[in-house]
């Protein structure tokens, strides 16, 4: 039975609404707003309190799609409580809109299951912090455009003055105020009546109502209004609500919409239109491209942070010249090379060291804080390609640092930097995920039109300015009465909604749309562009590897005219069905996915090669992904001169000194290019070995602060006549030894500046051998992400929670019967109380006649709480019962009972 067949069963308040909810519909709301959970309220009265504070309503308004956030704003100017019809009349007009009339029940659907409306169909009543954020007020204007209604806009007029209007709008006089308003609301309310009155109105009057009709609906008179003006001011039409200020009443302006709360509704969401289509098997091969970029560059940066790489800033970061070094040692503008950093970061393999120094014997102790490879990079090193790939992936999709912020600044004017504070943005995670959703479901090899792309994000989540009208202009601007300020005009050919963005966000790009659209929209922006750089899209497309990293179902296919390439610039209209999103994927869930997605691109990388191709100019070519030992050995061997398809390797004396500094010998450098070269080795790269290894070693360094010590001792008088070593304080100390005030590290780099080819030697006089990779940071966790929100509560969990929250209830609204000495005024929810002797025989008689009671209970906190029970024995001074709202067995100690009382049924 209908509450409107049965009134008597309409819920009073939203507890009451919430107890007639099944489990399911329950279990729902707390999915959907989870905080709620936290912590689990004790019965559904506490639960129906904390959904309507102030906090937890503006978090649901936040996640709420525009067509339902519409719904609820037509509530708020709705009357309380309103009809389903009146609501439909809202939304839909008078003349009806079938887009809206059929997309109503699901909006209002949406409202009812996160409890922001309760009610039946004939009674429905938007929670009440809600209508406060959402009515309009002259401080918040709402986003409908409308204005106060006549009762509450004359609520300042006198009796007099309300008599007057009363009788100029042709109505008759009445006995008070009370009843004048309602004839004068009536008049507004009737099509009819209020068509014939707008007959007899001046042009220029109705031209001073198409200005406020949409909002907002304020404008300024003078003391002595103009004619057209007093024509509406004496039939209120126009209401004074302050000295010089007159409005728009709501009535009124409902009569000239022809009913509508808002000028435009959005019932359906916008497609996401696809701006050129490419073939599925190229857009794989591009993404696979790139994917395998995306590991050669990570490996690139970390490799050249072997040693320990920049500094870390005293207030955390990245410096702006480590991040131009960086940028420039990648090949890639800086706002990339932060975005490698970052991802770096986010999967585990980039740390800071702690300020833990260097592990090898040439740096001085207490170096400064550095970053440098992680432990785990080594371990990620030995995994397959497309593993790896798939570890970068997963750790961007669910990273809340956000690297396209680094170089703006923060609320404090300070810079953002790589690495440093600042860069979380709890949105990041579900905009990516969302963005790549919204790809999947276009058609295979589908690019998108990225502007409705945007605007189906906006349409998803609305900016902040269109849920409470925060950012209209101020009403009471300009001077002039038949022309409202001009910033309100401006608002009403904005369709009322008003202004640029809610304080606390960022000010936007100049699209006129609110900050926190704008970061959404920048977030959006940013996904793509990092989507293609990781290879998760090719070509604008998401590819199968993607797709399979998100869990999205199978693409949908193409006809075969949609499968012809476009340009770039054309746009393709969409003809098929909108995919719905992939669901939440679980960490275990993610993991297989990831496995999955890994699997898809490791066919479609690149075989690494065994060999190079050495040419007579010193130079080495790799025509493809080289294996990981000659790659990590030609690395140290020779220096990257350019890359592309194929890379090339340059040899000089430096780079052969530094194989030989990493313990090679002149025939392992010669056996090696010839067992990797397919080409014969050339003789200059054979001269040029030789001729380093000759020199190097021939001078040792070592620790004293530093010393240089040689066999010849005319190679030492060759380095203390030079003038470039005056800045090294070289001083003789033997006839083969030289003292220096430097360390041994700045030595090294002044005698190799020189020309010379010294090697680097230990306390008992061996050669040190210094290898690239010697340098780890200790153990250390990929940074945590930044939750938006407690996270969504497993099913297990809701179970729980929803199982403790009936019990509760059970507890705090059965009816019961009091026991001894409790009071018989004892209020429902209020703990019982009874004497220890009264307590002791109840839960005696209880165990025996295998009654449950109701108690009272104070745990070692100090926490009270109402429970139901079954005791099974009391002994020890202690009661051991069924708990029905832990569902279990538990044991209480007999002095943290304040009380029983048996339950009346």
């Amino acid at each position: 039975m209908s509450t409107e067949e049965n009134p008597a069963a309409a819920p009073r308040s939203l507890a009451e609404a919430l107890r007639g909810r099944d489990d399911a519909s329950l279990a729902a709301l707390l999915r959907s707003r989870p905080d709620l959970i936290t912590p689990v309220p004790t019965d559904l009265t506490q639960l129906a309190t904390r959904a309507g504070t102030r906090a937890s309503v503006v978090r649901a308004l936040d996640r709420l799609d525009r067509f339902t956030l519409q719904t609820a704003q037509a509530l708020a100017v709705a009357p309380d409580p309103a009809t389903y019809q009146e609501l439909l009349g809202l939304m839909a007009g008078d003349d009806g809109d079938p887009a809206v009339s059929a997309a109503l029940p699901h909006a209002l659907g949406t409202l009812r299951e996160q409890a922001l409306v309760w009610g039946g169909d004939d009674r429905l009543r938007l929670v009440r912090t809600a209508r406060e954020l959402l009515a309009p007020s002259p401080q918040h204007p709402s986003p409908t455009g409308l204005g106060p209604t006549v009762r509450e806009a004359a609520a300042g007029m006198s009796p007099g003055r309300i008599q007057e209007i009363v009788a100029t709008a042709g109505l008759p006089s009445t006995h008070d105020s009370v009843s004048a308003l309602a004839a004068l609301t009536g008049l507004f309310d009737d099509a009819e009546r209020m068509s014939a009155l707008l007959d007899q109105a001046p042009s220029e009057s109705l031209e001073v109502l198409e200005r406020l009709v949409w909002g907002p609906p304020y404008g300024q008179v003078t003391a002595d209004p103009a004619p057209r003006l007093r024509w509406l001011l004496d039939r209120g039409l126009l209401l004074p609500t302050a000295p010089g200020t007159v409005v728009l009443p709501r009535e009124v302006a409902l009569r000239l919409r022809a009913g509508r709360a808002h000028r435009t509704t959005e019932p359906v969401p916008p497609p996401v239109e696809a701006a050129a289509v490419h073939r599925p098997q190229m857009v794989d091969a591009t993404a696979a491209g790139q994917a395998y970029t995306a590991l050669a560059t990570v490996e690139e940066l970390l490799k050249d942070w072997h040693e320990g790489g920049p500094a870390v800033l005293r207030a955390g970061g990245l410096s702006v010249r480590d991040l131009k070094r960086t940028a420039v040692a990648l090949d890639v503008p800086e706002p990339v090379a932060a975005f490698w950093v970052e991802l770096a970061y986010a999967a585990g393999l980039l740390a800071s060291d702690g300020g833990a120094g260097a592990s090898h014997a040439l740096t001085s102790a207490g170096d400064d804080e550095r970053y440098a490879a992680t432990p785990a990079y080594d371990e990620w090193l030995e995994r397959p390609p497309g593993e790896r790939w798939a570890r970068l992936a997963t750790a961007w999709l669910a990273a809340t640092r956000t690297p396209g912020l680094v170089g703006e600044r923060d609320a404090k004017d300070r810079t953002l930097s790589a690495l440093g504070v600042g860069l979380d943005r709890s949105a990041a995670p579900e905009v990516r995920h969302r963005v790549l959703a919204l790809l999947a479901g276009l058609p295979e090899g589908a690019a998108p039109d990225t502007g409705s792309l945007l605007a189906r994000l906006r349409w998803e989540r609305p900016p902040r300015a269109d849920r409470t009208g925060g950012g209209a202009p101020s009403p009471y601007a300009g001077r002039t009465p038949a022309r409202p300020a001009e910033g309100a005009r401006g608002a009403a050919a904005r369709s009322g909604s008003g202004g640029s963005g809610a304080p606390g966000y960022p000010a936007g790009d100049g699209s006129g749309t609110g900050g926190d659209e704008d970061l959404r929209s920048r977030l959006a922006r940013w996904t793509l562009a990092e989507a293609e750089m990781l290879g998760v899209t090719g070509r604008g497309a998401l590819s199968s590897h993607g797709r399979a990293l998100i869990g999205a179902p199978p693409a949908p296919r193409h006809t075969a005219a949609e499968t012809e390439p476009t340009g770039p610039g054309d746009k393709l209209p969409v003809h098929h069905r909108q995919v719905p999103p992939p669901p939440s994927l679980s960490p275990a869930e993610q993991a297989t996915a990831a496995a999955a997605a890994a699997r898809l691109l490791e066919p479609l990388l690149p075989e690494p090669l065994d060999h190079v191709l050495l040419q007579a100019d010193l130079t080495a070519v790799a025509p493809g992904p080289l294996e990981r030992p000659l790659a990590d050995m030609l690395g140290v061997l020779a220096d990257v001169e350019s890359k592309g398809g194929a890379t090339v390797y340059r040899f000089t004396p430096g780079s052969v000194r530094r194989a030989l500094d990493a313990g090679r010998s002149a025939a392992d450098l010669h056996a090696f290019l010839a067992a990797h070269s397919r080409t014969p080795v050339p003789q200059p790269l054979t001269y040029l070995i030789d001729d380093v290894a000759r020199r190097h070693g021939h001078l040792r360094v070592g620790a004293a602060s530093s010393y240089v010590r040689c066999d010849d001792d005319a190679v030492l008088n060759e380095i203390l006549a030079d003038k470039r070593a005056a800045g090294l304080g070289l001083r003789r100390l033997a006839p083969t030894v030289l003292a220096a005030r430097t360390d041994p590290t700045s030595l090294l780099e002044g005698l190799r500046a020189m020309g010379f080819a010294p090697a680097a030697e230990s306390a008992e006089g061996d050669v040190l051998i210094a290898r690239a990779d010697a340098y780890r940071t200790p153990p250390r966790t990929p940074p945590e992400p930044v939750p938006d929100g407690p996270p969504v509560p497993d099913d297990t969990l809701l179970a729980a929670a929803i199982r403790a929250v009936r019990a509760g209830d059970l507890a705090s609204t059965a009816p019961r019967r009091p026991v001894g000495g409790e009071a018989a005024g004892t209020a429902p929810g209020e703990l019982p109380r009874t004497t220890a002797a009264d307590t002791l025989a109840a839960l005696q008689a209880a165990v025996l006649t295998n009654d449950a009671l109701w108690i009272g209970y104070v745990n070692a906190e100090g926490a009270a709480s109402q429970r139901v029970i079954d005791p099974i024995r009391v002994e020890g001074g202690f009661v051991t019962a069924y708990d029905h709202t832990a569902d279990e067995v538990r044991t209480y100690p007999l002095h943290r009972i304040t009380g029983v009382a048996e339950l009346a049924d």
